[in-house]
């Protein structure tokens, strides 16, 4: 591991970066907003205006990539981020600040493609978990320590902009500075969707719905803490509690999803998500405590499902067609992180804070209903599939990288 540190550590320190930034600019959001008097239905949309722009970054990153190299890219996007950041001072029109996340998850979107292909290119084949474990750590720890960075500015002044800004650019130093060969470019696959909707829909539903519980947490938790009475930093605190039982969870989760199948485990962490969701639904107004200690177990449970997912998805795909099942499932992931801000924050404007988790059990609740067992044939179970488990995007943070890493020679299709 330590070698791997020495190797990587500039990519790993300017993921965690990227990360904490972009956290505590999410939350920073969503609870100025809130102070403004803005309506959940806003925050909800700024989540997904957020998420549109990371799926766009998919299409532009690879073209940006190929086009000028892997340190430029980043360095370009670093700038556009970081301007983009501070630009949010000068209005506060909700038009204005929809388009400037869209640009700021295009923008990311991009960095994270330059990083995550990186590592995938530089790693060796027997080297690929390590890896990949210790780029989830830093990018968990970034997400963490974004979060917990909210008790510096409890006053949700320029600050925290400042801070989001300043992050955003030192970024871009150590990626500058690295002495890694540079990688070869992004892969690109035509995506069929047909065949994908055919061979794989359990697992697109799993990710659809993942995507739908995890932009709503980070657009729209948040603003439900406020409501509760918690102050900024109470607020911090919850938000990084819940993202690092996400980070616990994935020990267990990769020993029991190499014992059990996945999709009884999919349907299974389902049923228990949406027991644990209910009781903050049905409390309007519960302690600190009991915020922590459910939004904890929701934590834990709600970042299982995007590696599940995926994990099913690869059991199901010949190598050759992984490439664009990483372009499907991202698509996939952003649409439910379009979809589940706006509906969850129509659902708080109108039935109180508190049903953003009736929001999340009912999407539990979907999942537990379509996902089972009996509906894998195992006619395409590929004994070869990788183990490796994939981040859970922060409303998508994440390029896929479990997909593409292996790319082979596209196989013949069904």
């Amino acid at each position: 591991m330590l070698g791997l540190t020495r190797t990587f550590g500039a990519l790993y320190l300017a993921s965690l970066l990227m990360q904490l930034g972009s956290t505590l600019l999410m939350t920073y959001l969503a609870l100025r907003l809130s102070g403004m008097g803005g309506s959940e239905a806003a925050g909800g949309a700024l989540m997904a205006a957020n998420a549109l722009g990371m799926v766009l970054g998919g299409w532009v990153g690879r073209w940006l990539i190929g086009a000028v190299g892997h340190i430029r890219t980043y360095a370009a996007c670093a700038g556009i981020i970081a301007a983009a950041v501070l630009a949010h001072e000068f209005s506060h029109s909700l038009p204005f600040w929809l388009v400037l996340r869209a640009l700021v998850g295009l923008a990311m979107m991009c960095q994270l493609m330059v990083i995550e292909s990186w590592l995938n290119d530089q790693a060796r084949t027997e080297q690929r978990g390590a890896v990949l474990a210790l780029y989830m750590v830093a990018s968990y720890v970034g997400m963490m320590l974004g979060q917990l960075a909210l008790t510096l500015d409890t006053g949700l002044g320029i600050r925290a902009l400042l801070g989001v800004a300043m992050v955003f650019a030192l970024c871009s130093v150590p990626v500058a500075l690295t002495r890694s060969a540079h990688p070869s470019v992004v892969p690109s696959a035509a995506i069929d969707v047909r065949l994908f909707l055919r061979r794989i829909p359990q697992s697109l539903v799993t990710v659809l719905v993942s995507g739908m519980i995890n932009g709503s947490f980070y657009g729209l938790a948040a603003i439900y803490a406020s409501k509760q009475g918690l102050d900024t930093a109470q607020v911090g605190q919850f938000m990084a509690l819940t993202i690092g039982a996400g980070l616990l969870a994935q020990l267990p989760l990769g020993w029991l999803s190499d014992r059990l199948p996945r999709a009884s485990l999919i349907r299974g962490v389902a049923v228990v998500l949406l027991v644990v969701s209910l009781p903050l639904g049905f409390n309007p107004s519960p302690s600190f405590s009991t915020v922590l200690l459910f939004g904890a177990a929701i934590g834990f449970l709600q970042f299982c499902l995007y590696p599940l997912g995926v994990a099913l998805a690869n059991d199901n795909m010949e190598a050759g067609l992984r490439v664009s099942l990483s372009g499907m499932l991202l698509i996939t992931f952003g649409v439910g992180a379009c979809i589940g801000p706006l509906v969850a924050g129509l659902l708080m404007e109108y039935a109180g804070a508190s049903s953003l988790y009736f929001f999340h059990g009912g999407c539990a609740l979907l999942l537990a209903l379509c996902v089972t067992q009996r509906r894998v044939s195992g006619q395409h179970l590929n004994p070869d599939a990788p183990l490796h488990q994939p981040l859970t995007p922060d409303g998508l943070a994440s390029s896929n990288w479990v997909a593409v890493a292996e790319p082979v020679e596209p196989l013949a299709r069904d």
